[in-house]
C-alpha cells in the first residue's frame, strides 16, 4: 500500500470517527452584562449631608460569560466567568478579584448541576429573592449582611444544585480553605431548597462561615452603627472634635463563626406579589455567643407591565439593638432591557447606635439616616 492510500485511509478513519461527535457536540456561549448608575442624597453621613455618584446599586454592575456544550446521552459541559466593577472609576469590585462574582466550570444532567469554583451561596440561590426591601431599593440590604441576604458568594467550592421535581429543588456546596494543615479556618458550606407551585414560592436556607475575612470580614462600627461589639469598642473619639474612627476599618473584629439560616416565601395575587423574610445569625467570637433576628415584609405591585412600586419594613434586632426600617422604590421600563427608577430607605436605630443603611454609607451621627436615589439601569 502506497503512502498516499495510506494517508487517505487514515484522514477518512478520523473524519469518520468525528461524524458521532460533531452530530451532538452542540455548544453555545452567552455574553451579558448590567450596567446601573445615578446620583443619591444622604441625610446624614458622619454628620453631613451628602450628595454623590454611585453606581451597582438597583443590580450590581457585572459582565459575564456563560456557556455549555452537549456532551451527548443527555449530559452537558457548563461554565460561567463573571465580573463585577464599578462605573463611576472604573475599577474591579468583588475585593480586586477579576472574576469575583462567579467563575465555575461543571457537569449538568438529569439529575441536577455539579459545579467546581467561586460561586453564589445557598442563601442567594434560594431565600434571597424574597428581600422584598432590596428590591424596593438597592440600599436596602439587612444590616450589616450578617445574614447574607446581599447576595454572596463563597470560593473554592464544590456545589450541587438538583433539577426541579414537583416544583421542589434543593441544593448544597463547600468552601474549602485551601490552608496547608488547617482544614477549617477559612472554610465555609451552605445548603438549602425551594418550593414553587402556581403563585406561591417559598424558599429556605443555611450557610455558614467559618473565621470570616477578606471582603466577608467584620467592621461592626461601619457595618452597622454599633459602638461596642462583643463588649469591646469598635470606634475610636477625637476629643477636641468628636470625630469617630473605626477601629476594625483597616484591621477585621476576629470572628470564629457566622452561621446564617434564612426562609422566605411569596404570594402573587393579581398585579400584587406579597413578599416576606426571616433570617436569624448566630455570630460566635471570643468566646462567646450573639444572635440576630430580622424580620420583614413588603409588596411589588406591577401597575402596568411598564411601571411597577415596591415597599418594604424591616426589623432588626442585636445584642439589645433594634433598628426599624422603610423602603420604597419605583421603576419604569423604557424598554425590556432599560430601567430607569427612584428610590428611598429611612431607618431609625436604637440609642447608642450610629444608624447606617445596608452598609453603604458612612454612619450618621444620630439614631436616624435616610437617603434618596434617581438611577437607571440598562442590561445586555
Amino acid at each position: 500500500m502506497n503512502k498516499a492510500r495510506l494517508a487517505a485511509m487514515h484522514a477518512a478513519v478520523l473524519t469518520l470517527a468525528a461524524l458521532p461527535l460533531a452530530a451532538h457536540a452542540q455548544s453555545s456561549v452567552t455574553f451579558y452584562g448590567v450596567l446601573d448608575a445615578g446620583v443619591t442624597y444622604v441625610s446624614n453621613a458622619g454628620g453631613a449631608h451628602q450628595v454623590k455618584f454611585d453606581d451597582g446599586i438597583s443590580y450590581a454592575n457585572r459582565w459575564g460569560l456563560m456557556g455549555t456544550e452537549d456532551l451527548g446521552g443527555g449530559a452537558k459541559a457548563v461554565f460561567r466567568l463573571e465580573s463585577g466593577f464599578h462605573l463611576g472609576n472604573g475599577q474591579i469590585a468583588n475585593g480586586g478579584s477579576l472574576f469575583g462574582r462567579q467563575a465555575y466550570v461543571g457537569l449538568q444532567n438529569d439529575w441536577g448541576t455539579l459545579t467546581f469554583g467561586n460561586q453564589i451561596d445557598m442563601t442567594k440561590e434560594f431565600v434571597y429573592l424574597y428581600n422584598v426591601s432590596a428590591w424596593a431599593s438597592g440600599y436596602a440590604i439587612n444590616q450589616g449582611d450578617f445574614d447574607r441576604m446581599n447576595g454572596d458568594h463563597l470560593p473554592n467550592a464544590v456545589k450541587f444544585m438538583s433539577n426541579t421535581y414537583g416544583g421542589f429543588q434543593f441544593g448544597g456546596m463547600y468552601s474549602f480553605s485551601n490552608t496547608p494543615g488547617d482544614f477549617h479556618t477559612g472554610s465555609a458550606w451552605s445548603v438549602g431548597a425551594q418550593y414553587q407551585h402556581g403563585a406561591f414560592a417559598m424558599g429556605t436556607a443555611y450557610t455558614q462561615l467559618n473565621n470570616p475575612s477578606g471582603i466577608y470580614a467584620f467592621d461592626p462600627y461601619n457595618m452597622i452603627g454599633v459602638r461596642t461589639f462583643f463588649g469591646r469598642p469598635t470606634v475610636s473619639v477625637d476629643p477636641a472634635t468628636g470625630a469617630v474612627t473605626s477601629l476594625y476599618a483597616d484591621t477585621p473584629f476576629p470572628v470564629d463563626k457566622q452561621g446564617a439560616f434564612g426562609v422566605g416565601a411569596s404570594y402573587a395575587i393579581d398585579k400584587v406579589t406579597l413578599m416576606g423574610a426571616f433570617t436569624y445569625t448566630q455570630i460566635k467570637a471570643l468566646g462567646q455567643s450573639e444572635h440576630m433576628l430580622v424580620a420583614e415584609g413588603g409588596a411589588n405591585w406591577q401597575i402596568t407591565p411598564a411601571a411597577s412600586l415596591v415597599g418594604g419594613y424591616q426589623y432588626t434586632h442585636f445584642d439589645g439593638h433594634h433598628w426599624h426600617q422603610l423602603s420604597a422604590g419605583a421603576h419604569y421600563l423604557l424598554s425590556k432591557r432599560t430601567d430607569v427608577y427612584i428610590s428611598g430607605d429611612w431607618l431609625r436605630a436604637s440609642e447608642g447606635v450610629d444608624a447606617v443603611i445596608g452598609y453603604s454609607f458612612t454612619p450618621s451621627s444620630t439614631t436616624t439616616q435616610a437617603d434618596v436615589r434617581i438611577g437607571i439601569r440598562h442590561s445586555f
